[in-house]
């Protein structure tokens, strides 16, 4: 079986995630822990009680995800499974397929995407905006629909993540145009979603630049199993262009529909999501209808995935 394990990001954060998998295996809060050590606040406790507010914001949420993923990562690596063929992160999980591809140190990891999420919010400032999913839009309708926004307001591609799902970057002038005359462009819905800034859109560019100098201090190897990077979908063992690829990321679409077709394509038939939640579930079955797809997230899914692993092999 040629597998790959993808890392989900924000938007896939619950108070009280992985408590069915952190019940039976004991490395889900050490995780945890060594994430608050990590940053210097407690990470566990924000991820077991709340309160909600607190998880939504882009400094705590991100580390928060970051120690979720790759607790995930540890309990299906302690089963002593074949190595995957490849890993992919959407978005914020990219940072935790490095750390689980050996190329990122996990302490470095938290204390980065915590940084990441503060520059987030500093860039976005005052400008206010968000993000909304497009549900039933097709791909090259999108570009019609973003020249269309009010002059001088931003409405940019930031997630291309499924046909027919697209999410958008949008200031708030451009987010209410959008609910009003996205059906005009071919839209089924248009569906607001609960983040704190907009991401992947150009008004993250001076972000990017504070985030490429904290990258620059932090020390990245060559991945043990290659890393399909958001911004064009290709694996990198150059240190200095995975920092690249990381920083561009944010004001750069995530091309997860590409990516995990470019996976599927060469050769990967099963595809593991490995952090909380099931968004990436769904996405990965309207892709790649063929391939077979596990949440690693509860012990029933984990233990399922791991015996069509091993009855593969």
């Amino acid at each position: 079986m040629n597998y790959a394990l993808l890392f989900p990001g924000q938007g896939s954060q619950s108070v009280g995630m992985l408590d069915a998998l952190g019940a039976e295996f004991p490395q889900v809060a050490q995780t945890f822990d060594e994430a608050s050590v990590a940053v210097g606040w407690d990470v566990r406790a924000l991820v077991e009680h709340g309160p909600e507010e607190a998880l939504k914001r882009a400094d705590q949420v991100q580390p928060a995800l970051v120690a979720a993923d790759v607790a995930v990562w540890r309990v299906w690596q302690a089963l002593g499974l074949p190595a995957p063929a490849a890993m992919a992160g959407h978005s914020l999980g990219e940072y935790a397929a490095l750390v689980c591809a050996g190329a990122l140190d996990f302490a470095d990891a938290v204390r980065l995407v915590e940084q990441r999420g503060r520059f987030m919010a500093e860039a976005a400032g005052s400008k206010g905006g968000g993000m909304a999913a497009i549900i039933g839009m097709a791909d090259e309708d999108l570009g019609k629909l973003c020249a269309a926004a009010p002059a001088g307001e931003m409405l940019e591609p930031a997630n291309l993540n499924a046909p027919g799902q697209i999410v958008v970057a949008a200031s708030t002038p451009a987010l209410a145009w959008l609910h009003e005359h996205g059906k005009e462009f071919g839209a089924r819905k248009v569906v607001e979603l609960a983040m704190s800034v907009p991401s992947h859109c150009s008004i993250m560019k001076p972000a990017a630049q504070k985030l490429a100098a904290e990258l620059a201090k932090v020390v990245f190897k060559a991945p043990i199993v290659p890393v399909h990077h958001n911004v064009d979908t290709q694996p990198r063992t150059d240190a200095s262009e995975i920092r690249r690829a990381l920083a561009e990321q944010l004001f750069n679409p995530v091309r997860w529909s590409q990516t995990v077709a470019g996976l599927v394509g060469q050769g990967i038939d099963t595809l593991l999501e490995c952090g909380p939640a099931r968004v990436l579930g769904g996405l990965n079955r309207r892709i790649a209808r063929d391939a077979k797809s596990y949440s690693l997230e509860e012990p029933e899914q984990l233990r399922a995935a791991a015996d069509a692993v091993r009855s593969a092999a």
